[in-house]
């Protein structure tokens, strides 16, 4: 492996993905997304085609389309670009993994297949090790995301010796809530170096307390700056600092639940946040009021005192 594979740390944007109005996607507003990033919320780092990003709901060619834009856009500007490669095929995976590779990504991650699903934490492993020999040169990390796959293998019974079968697996992104796993694969990875990086954005402190390395998460497109300050005041011992700009993330994020809070909503919210034309999301999921983004809008930025 000859790719210098810098350790994924720190706050790094989930992003969404643009759309025209009559759903196509719109590659000509990442390059004005990238600014917004990394001038508005100082986030550096992103993570493609995920579930904030309905890679799901895109095509192989419209996802490697999207994840070539993201690197080309970022180039000198993103400190690093994870690309998501999972599909609910092995075959559009590894196609994924090798077209990542090739456009200059900085590491990619895979869920789990959610149609036919891993019996155990074997088979989970052995799909990943495909996946990972496809592009043996990239970081590949492993996204939990359990609400979304209906996958809930114990993810520290998937790190048991998956070194000795990917020798480019580095780490987690975990999308659950059990900080017991959390803790394991966090302790398990500290004699690996892996990064763990959490995904539930309102429970980031919590995680923080168990010794992740950083988050993945939706709400970091437009509130990068303000949890950048959490996570600065929890290494300098700050825990009031840290704790007050966590509750208030819950807070918005509970308000924002209450409404209806979905990826679509979400989205809007990121544009009427940014004054990014992000467009609607893609069918099944409904395009968002735009009266209800505003009033969750609003609310973020009375809680964060935004401009």
């Amino acid at each position: 492996m000859s790719r210098d594979m810098k350790k994924l740390t720190g706050l790094v944007a989930a992003t969404f993905t643009p759309l025209t109005t009559d759903g196509a996607i719109n590659l000509s507003v990442i390059g004005s997304y990238i600014d917004y990033l990394t001038e508005k919320q100082s986030v550096k780092k992103v993570f493609v085609n995920g579930t904030t990003g309905e890679a799901c709901s895109f095509t192989v060619d419209e996802r490697k389309r999207l994840a070539a834009e993201w690197c080309l856009q970022g180039k000198g500007k993103l400190e690093q670009v994870i690309v998501h490669v999972g599909c609910m095929s092995i075959k559009d995976t590894q196609e994924l993994a090798q077209h990542a590779s090739s456009i200059g990504a900085d590491g990619i991650a895979v869920i789990s297949p959610s149609y036919f699903k891993p019996t155990n934490a074997d088979a989970l492993r052995m799909f990943l090790k495909e996946v990972g020999a496809s592009a043996p040169d990239l970081p590949l990390y492993y996204y939990h995301i359990p609400s979304m796959t209906g996958v809930a293998l114990e993810v520290a019974d998937v790190l048991n010796g998956i070194e000795k079968m990917i020798p480019s697996f580095k780490g987690v992104k975990y999308s659950g809530t059990d900080l017991r796993d959390l803790g394991q694969c966090v302790c398990y990875s500290q004699s690996h170096n892996w990064s763990v990086l959490y995904g539930v954005d309102e429970q980031l402190l919590g995680a923080l307390v168990l010794g992740v390395h950083g988050a993945v998460g939706s709400t970091y497109n437009y509130l990068g700056c303000k949890m950048k300050q959490m996570l600065s005041a929890f290494d300098e011992g700050n825990m009031t600092q840290a704790r007050d700009i966590q509750f208030k993330c819950m807070d918005v994020i509970t308000f924002a639940k209450n409404l209806g809070f979905d990826v679509a909503v979400n989205k809007q919210v990121m544009s009427e946040l940014s004054g990014l034309a992000l467009g609607p999301p893609r069918l099944p999921m409904l395009p968002c009021p735009i009266s209800k983004a505003q009033t969750i809008a609003q609310k973020i930025k009375d809680s964060f005192c935004l401009t």
